[in-house]
């Protein structure tokens, strides 16, 4: 369970405050959100350092009737609280929750005694809010009605879906709804996010254009919620920042706007680098925990085809039958003897199951796989959007920590910190990621985007380039000779650093009898999956992004480039003042007499230091400031 280090509450007990405009501002003061009433509607507003980052823009739901008109602000209760807490994990070690909050009543003009409450919390980090339905009765909840008017000239990145490209729009003629988070693009130069938290027992929200207001978006529901009250709705969030890669420093307002741990003895949830067996065999098995051992990672994958074809209803998740399109003899794989090997080794092994099959066979396979010895579960294919779906996914999650199991989800699933509840949902999908061979200019529009949410499992690739012998077709793994790596392999060493998740999935689409030990490799080997600490040291949506974490007294950096080249400097002052230490720098190099072309050098660096970055077109650095 998490440990509470310091907390600090006051509470305005009784206050309550009669008036038509409430005001709400963060700790800090930098954000003020007003909520008034104007001709029967309600409305809200935002400034961020003073500038106006939401213009009015309409609040209302229909849950049991409308909550659009006839509104009026009432009574409005104040309180607030100063937290810290340690996670099991995370990108850093302690968290601090503080906050000021609002809880504002919404009274039917016409029927004072029909009431919704709206809870406001303001944080240095950003604002939120959510829906409150007090009472016992049944909730039928059809539409949100909520707005964000923007400034003129904002442009919004825009993806349809949570596996497909950013591209940067205005606010007018979209293709198609977009996915969570928004990253908006004021033309002060400020950039906003517009998100939600607490997604557990509701429906998925994308945004569309309001075909009422100019510049303004609005969350579009992916169906109905039936539920009884009382019951409050996820949270609407909203950040923002000079700088973008204060998105990211800021991103753990997500889990502070979900639920303390609820799993009392954490000791089996433990972070790792995690490499995939693709052969299906006894041998292949064996030989990916002894290459595990060899390289530092902690544990191994069976993805799918180990319990038969994953797409039919048929397949039996409690049986090791391969799949005949991914292996010809059915006796090729003894699971149990592989597990029983990784396990004498201190490496954890991993099973994939289809969502077919968990839906249908899940109060059987957990205890099943706990008396393996497994240590966790991948969902895969997902379904996501609907309360019904949502809700069992969040459930399935909690039973996978009754028989402790980790989890990772895969497909559309985005997380919105249920992982601070449930610390065992270790990493999803939702990502772009190398499955899709992307190029750079994805990869460092990522962090400003995708990873402002919580970890993603984007699949880390190496050895799947032209230069490589063995980019033959094979149609087992889904993969042909044009489905290539478009980076460099510096590009994916940094990625280690610039993406977080616990479980960092490497070597993606490799053998281990095709890793010849390059000397860069050291990195990967080095490279933690959390962190004590992190830094965004510079960058820019779709363009770059430098970003240092720490973990004990070691810092590990990663630099990334879009499609062309880049000279950054990257400044050392975060190092501990008056402390030495020796840089190890992983480098793109046309010159190498490695096939990767990347160098290893190394330098002494103090917190004085700049170091200088030459990437070449889609290419990167990676860097590890090893203590002295």
């Amino acid at each position: 369970m998490n440990r509470i280090l310091y907390i600090l509450v006051f509470i305005a007990c009784g206050m309550s405050v009669c008036a038509d405009e409430v005001a709400i501002a963060s700790p800090d003061g930098k954000y003020q959100m007003k909520v008034y009433d104007r001709d029967g509607k309600a409305y809200f507003s935002v400034d961020y350092e003073g500038i106006p980052i939401i213009l009015e823009s309409r609040l209302g739901i229909n849950g049991n009737g409308e909550w659009a008109d006839n509104l009026r602000v009432g009574e409005s209760v104040a309180t607030s609280a100063d937290t810290l807490w340690k996670p099991v994990y995370g990108e850093r070690s302690i968290i601090r929750d503080r906050y000021s909050q609002c809880e504002i009543t919404l009274a039917d003009a016409d029927n004072p005694r029909r009431r919704l409450r709206l809870i406001v919390r303001a944080y240095n980090e950003g604002v939120a809010f959510r829906y409150f339905f007090p009472g016992n009765e049944y909730l039928h909840i059809t539409r949100e009605y909520t707005q964000y008017t923007l400034p003129e000239g904002t442009k919004a990145w825009h993806t349809a879906r949570a596996q497909s490209v950013y591209e940067l729009l205005p606010l007018h003629d979209w293709p198609d709804e977009s996915e969570r988070p928004l990253l908006l693009e004021l033309p002060q130069g400020l950039h906003v996010l517009l998100t939600e938290a607490g997604v557990v027992d509701y429906v998925r929200t994308k945004f569309v254009l309001d075909a009422g207001k100019p510049n303004t978006v609005t969350g579009a529901m992916y169906g109905d919620v039936d539920d009884i009250a009382p019951y409050q709705t996820p949270w609407r969030v909203i950040m923002a920042a000079a700088k973008p890669g204060r998105l990211i420093e800021n991103n753990d307002l997500l889990l502070n706007l979900n639920p303390p741990c609820e799993i009392e003895n954490t000791w089996w949830i433990r972070p790792g680098k995690v490499m995939r067996e693709v052969t299906l065999t006894t041998e292949g098995g064996r030989a990916l925990v002894d290459f595990a051992v060899r390289r530092n990672l902690q544990y191994i994958h069976f993805d799918a085809g180990w319990y038969g074809p994953e797409g039919s209803k048929s397949s039996d998740a409690t049986v090791v039958t391969i799949d005949p399109a991914r292996g010809k003899d059915p006796d090729a794989l003894n699971l149990k003897e592989v597990i029983e090997y990784a396990r004498k080794h201190d490496v954890g092994v991993i099973l994939y199951v289809n969502q077919r099959a968990l839906y249908r066979q899940l109060d059987e396979i957990l205890p099943l796989f706990r008396s393996w010895g497994v240590a966790g579960v991948k969902f895969g294919f997902v379904q996501v959007g609907s309360q019904f779906w949502t809700a069992w996914m969040h459930g399935a999650v909690r039973k996978c920590a009754e028989y402790g199991l980790m989890v990772d989800i895969h497909d559309e699933y985005r997380p919105t910190g249920f992982s601070r509840t449930y610390p065992n949902l270790m990493t999803q999908e939702g990502v772009y990621g190398n499955e899709e061979f992307p190029d750079a200019t994805n990869n460092v529009t990522l962090p400003f985007t995708r990873f402002t949410q919580g970890p993603a499992d984007y699949t880390i690739c190496y050895y799947r380039r032209k230069w490589d012998e063995d980019t033959r077709p094979d149609t087992a793994h889904g993969l042909v000779n044009a489905r290539l790596l478009k980076t460099t392999a510096a590009h994916q060493l940094a990625i280690a650093v610039v993406y977080y998740s616990p479980l960092q999935f490497m070597y993606w689409y490799d053998k281990p009898s095709e890793i010849r030990d390059e000397p860069e490799l050291e990195f990967f080997d080095r490279v933690p999956t959390v962190w004590d600490d992190t830094k965004v040291l510079h960058g820019a949506p779709g363009r770059y992004v430098t970003i240092a974490r720490r973990s004990g007294d070691d810092w590990f950096v990663g630099a990334m480039t879009n499609n062309d080249g880049r000279k950054l400097n990257i400044p050392l002052d975060f190092l501990t003042e008056g402390k030495t230490y020796v840089a190890h720098i992983y480098y793109d190099d046309p010159k190498s007499k490695v096939r990767t072309k990347v160098s290893v050098k190394t330098q002494t660096v103090t917190g004085k230091s700049v170091l200088e970055a030459v990437m070449s077109p889609s290419g990167g650095q990676a860097i590890w400031i090893e203590a002295q």
